[in-house]
Parts: structure tokens; C-alpha cells; sequence
């Protein structure tokens, strides 16, 4: 790593003091005039660095669907994809199993039916922070319902949206309000704000991708490919 001069030109990679990694193929390392220097992308990122968001994925993706002549989010509709479903009749749908599942206490539910937790313990990965109010949760999709649909989940049969949208493997009980700001972002758009989670969390994405045969865009790969080199260099 060079050792953080502004002035250094001859930097392969520069990190902006906004924290954003910027590669010589990135459009504004010309333009990024203050920036701490280093000789990789894996070691800014090492660093606490970021990539610079993706803003176009969605939108070539969106071209390329309508050039194959497929659907994309425009025709998302999460009515489509039955999540939270009571699989088994016990009266406990898939967010209330898997708090009972994830506590790491006994928990309490909210009437003697046995049907609601209100209290247990969580921790949340996204953030480090642990939680005893269920309500202060979100049941997360790991891989988003709807990044799901605009790649490749728009062909699936209804079955198969709601074995995914129910998957365990998908779903992580997480801060509520990290889970409504990552929204329907893909990895190359948002990740966790706790950096000790940040590898597994890339590992899991993609993961549940390969088993359901989704297909990313070129643009979201090459991304995805630096961020997991960067993670096996830790």
C-alpha cells in the first residue's frame, strides 16, 4: 500500500475520503484528486474501503430482460411469492419459527396459544446487536424476493417462489431498519454495516443463488468476483 498521498499518481487504486475504492476502470478515478493510495482493490476493501455503488445494474438488467423477452421488477408483485406461511398447521408461520428457532433463550409468546413470540434473545449480524423485542426484527431475505424475480424467479411456478421465499436458508432475523435500507439491493448495491459478517454474508448471497439458478448480470459479477477475492486474501 502506498502510504496516502493526494498527490500520488501513480496509484492503482485510490480510496476517496468518502471511503469508495476506485480502480483504474472506474469512471471517476480521474476525477478522485484526494484519496489514500494502494496497489490492489483487495486492499482498499481491507481497509474499510467500498466499491462504488452499481447504480445502472438495475437498469441493464432490465434492458437485457426485455431484449430475451422476459419479465423483470417492473412485474414484480410480492402476492406472488407466499412467505410467512404456516407450512405444518401449528398455528406458528415461518417468521414465528424461526424466532423460536433463532432465540437463543426460551421465549415468550403473546397469549397462551402459543402462536406469537413477543420476547427472546437474537443476535443480528447485520448490525452486531443483540435484541429481546421481536418486534424490533424484520425476517430478512438474504437474496431479496425481488432480485430473485429479475433474475431468472419470474420463470419459477408458484410452488417454487414460496419454497423460496420460505427457505430457512435465505431467511435471518436482522434490525428492522436494515433490513427496509438493504431493500431489494443486491450485493453489489448494499452490505451489512458490520464488517465482521460482511464475507459470510457475500458467501451466503451467492450460495443461495447457485442453488436456485439464478443469473446475475456481467456487471454485478464483476463486482461480486472482487469482493470475494478481497475476502480470501483476509
Amino acid at each position: 500500500m502506498s502510504c496516502g498521498s493526494p498527490n500520488n499518481v501513480h496509484a492503482q487504486v485510490k480510496k476517496s475520503i468518502s471511503g469508495i475504492c476506485h480502480d483504474t476502470s472506474s469512471s471517476s478515478y480521474n476525477r478522485t484528486k484526494s484519496f489514500e493510495a494502494f496497489s490492489t482493490i483487495e486492499a482498499c476493501l481491507h481497509s474499510g474501503g467500498r466499491l462504488p455503488k452499481a447504480k445502472t445494474t438495475y437498469h441493464q438488467a432490465e434492458e437485457e430482460a426485455l431484449n430475451e423477452g422476459r419479465a423483470f421488477t417492473s412485474n414484480y408483485d410480492r402476492v406472488d411469492w407466499p412467505h410467512w406461511i404456516d407450512d405444518d398447521n401449528d398455528c406458528q408461520n415461518t417468521r414465528h419459527e424461526m424466532l423460536i428457532l433463532k432465540s437463543k433463550t426460551s421465549v415468550v409468546f403473546k397469549s397462551g396459544n402459543g402462536c406469537q413470540v413477543t420476547v427472546g434473545e437474537w443476535y443480528d449480524p447485520y448490525s452486531g446487536e443483540t435484541f429481546v423485542d421481536s418486534t424490533a426484527l424484520d425476517l430478512d431475505h438474504i437474496v431479496p424476493l425481488k432480485f430473485a424475480h429479475g433474475h431468472g424467479g419470474d420463470k419459477w411456478s408458484r410452488d417454487k417462489r414460496q419454497a423460496f421465499a420460505n427457505d430457512p436458508h435465505n431467511l435471518l432475523l436482522v434490525k428492522a431498519s436494515l433490513n427496509r435500507q438493504k431493500g431489494a439491493k443486491g450485493l453489489d448495491e448494499w452490505l451489512p454495516p458490520n464488517h465482521a459478517y460482511r464475507c459470510e454474508y457475500i458467501e451466503r448471497f451467492m450460495d443461495i443463488i447457485d442453488d436456485y439458478s439464478l443469473t446475475l448480470i456481467p456487471a454485478e459479477r464483476r463486482v461480486i468476483n472482487k469482493m470475494q477475492k478481497a475476502c480470501a486474501r483476509k
